[in-house]
């Protein structure tokens, strides 16, 4: 595959480079924000959808058993999970999985926790849903890497008003794979307190280690009855506007639940569409995806590099997995909301605020890496001149 290669996407309605002047107020910054790819999905995928677009008719459509056998053998073949069939229950996309895992399981007042900095709409499904929020911060250690803090997860569990955690595995934005040890510590304590374990891992199959990832439900089969697993092609294909998601629960009891949510909120069919486009990249997508991998490591690592070597105010942690870069800009000493208007108006780059992530994300930047080469080097330029310029200022 050739992912140098430059597709223009303006003009298509595209949320990540259409938005720029609503989003970030100017016409040009560079956008790197959006958690999605600047590339054409798997060939394989473009010509089942074109086979699907010349028959011509796109009526109601359900997740055939051939659908669901692609991904429990993706599963197995991926992440080394064996799975059934009927654990499969479609969704249109992970986060209205979220909002509605929350509503079906949750009471008004129940606490869920999360685990900062994560994924913006973590906070929002919880908070839309008049359930309270409870943050079990991560803690980061002078190299800049993660770890799950047990000890306060531990307080917060004893209270016994936690009803559910969501967990994201691998982590949105800081790129930690979960060790299997920590996941078995993490439902060590959810079954002590018995609390539901909802696990979004929409990024498990951007892993820069094949099989290094453990799904939850995988670890026993404890966990297995006490989770909900979140999983899509969109992240890993690029196929996100197919809006097509599908959470695993082996848990019959949970399922119906679900489902019963599902129905009240009648959702639940796929488009024609989204069902040849997934089936088709779990089947044949793992060469395009494996090449992938190897691209946005290089990309993660020309931006690594760069920092070292022109921009010292700044660091970086080359993430396990994703292709998102959470970048340290708070030696800098400029006050987070000045920090965003520094990028946006000097550097001219759109990047994720890390403060939408949680208050620990404060003076952090998330920047999406899915693009070509060119992209990240005009970026890492553009970023360059600007800190450059402040630093001019500041004589």
């Amino acid at each position: 595959m050739n992912f140098d290669l430059t597709i223009d996407r303006s003009c298509t309605a595209c949320h990540k480079w259409d938005n720029v002047p609503a989003v970030f107020g100017v016409p040009d910054a560079l956008p790197m924000w959006v958690a999605d790819m600047d590339f054409a999905a798997p060939p394989a995928v473009l010509e089942a959808l074109h086979r699907r677009v010349e028959h011509g008719v796109f009526g109601y459509t359900f997740p055939t058993e051939s659908y669901q056998e692609a991904i429990a053998e993706w599963m197995q073949s991926r992440h080394g999970w064996s799975i059934q069939k009927d654990w499969i229950q479609f969704c249109p996309g992970v986060v209205p999985a979220l909002s509605l895992i929350v509503d079906a399981y949750t009471e008004p007042g129940d606490q869920v926790v999360i685990q900062t900095p994560v994924y913006p709409p973590f906070h929002s499904v919880v908070k839309d849903q008049e359930r309270e929020l409870v943050l079990n911060p991560l803690i980061r250690g002078e190299d800049g890497d993660y770890a799950m803090d047990f000890e306060d997860l531990e307080k917060s569990l004893a209270g016994g008003r936690v009803k559910m955690l969501i967990l994201c595995s691998p982590h949105n934005p800081v790129g930690r794979v979960w060790r299997r040890e920590e996941l078995e510590r993490l439902a060590d304590l959810c079954r002590q307190y018995d609390v539901l374990v909802v696990s979004d891992e929409i990024h498990a199959d951007l892993i820069f280690e094949q099989g290094s990832h453990t799904p939850f439900a995988a670890l026993s089969d404890d966990a297995a009855s006490r989770s909900i697993i979140c999983t899509a092609p969109s992240k890993t294909f690029n196929i996100a506007g197919m809006n097509t998601a599908n959470m695993i629960i082996p848990n019959e009891q949970l399922r119906r639940t679900f489902r019963k949510v599902l129905n009240r909120y009648h959702i639940g069919s796929i488009t024609p569409l989204g069902a040849v486009a997934t089936e088709a990249a779990y089947r044949e997508g793992g060469p395009w995806l494996d090449e992938l991998l190897v691209y946005i490591r290089g990309n993660m690592e020309l931006v690594a590099n760069y920092i070292r070597e022109h921009l010292p105010e700044l660091s970086v942690t080359l993430p396990e997995a994703t292709y998102l870069l959470w970048i340290d800009f708070r030696s800098l000493g400029i006050e987070h909301d000045k920090l965003n208007r520094f990028l946006v108006e000097e550097a001219k780059l759109g990047l994720n605020s890390g403060a939408t992530f949680g208050k620990d994300g404060e003076g952090f930047m998330r920047m999406n890496v899915a693009c070509t080469r060119a992209t990240v080097e005009e970026a890492m330029s553009r970023l360059h001149n600007a800190i450059r310029q402040w630093r001019e200022m500041r004589k």
